[in-house]
């Protein structure tokens, strides 16, 4: 269970920093809106303000009312993630580290929106026209560690196991 709680804490300090950097470094350097090519056709940088959740999930709604959901439901999460955490087997480190990432992004994300009230995004994906909605660094942990997570439960349920 120490190796788990070390893995997470070091993990989790490593993704939000890495976070927090890359979204000041973008906001340091690019006005509002602003678009770079990385890859033509396929990659931009670009610095936008998402007020609402993925894929702008109640970007519409008031800001009090987003302010007070996401900070709740982050919140929420993060106490769940700890106490499944503490739960889990001690050998189960793809478990320990889709924890890790989880937390991480929720924690990324959730000082931005304290300190702005939205979160800032920065990567850009698309073909042709079409664009992936654009995210960071906490996105991306979260999004991994979900898959993981997803992952290990398939295999685990295949095997007869149980996280």
């Amino acid at each position: 269970m120490k190796r788990n709680i070390i893995i997470f804490i070091l993990g989790a300090a490593v993704i939000i920093v890495l976070d927090q950097i890359t979204k000041a470094a973008i906001a340091a350097h690019f006005s509002l809106h602003e678009s770079y090519a990385i890859i033509d056709g396929f990659f931009n940088l670009v610095y936008v303000m998402n007020p609402g959740a993925a894929f702008g999930f109640l970007a519409g709604a008031s800001a009090t009312f987003r302010y007070i959901f996401f900070i709740g439901i982050t919140v929420l999460a993060l106490v769940l993630i700890i106490f499944y955490l503490l739960k889990s087997k001690p050998h189960n480190i793809l478990i320990v580290l889709s924890l890790t990432m989880i937390f991480a992004g929720a924690v990324g994300n959730l000082i931005d929106r304290i300190r702005f009230g939205s979160v800032v995004d920065f990567l850009d994906v698309y073909v042709g026209t079409w664009h992936w909605p654009a995210f960071n660094v906490a996105d991306s942990a979260i999004s991994i560690g979900a898959a993981l997570m997803i992952w290990e439960m398939i295999v685990n349920r295949k095997k007869g196991n149980a996280s």
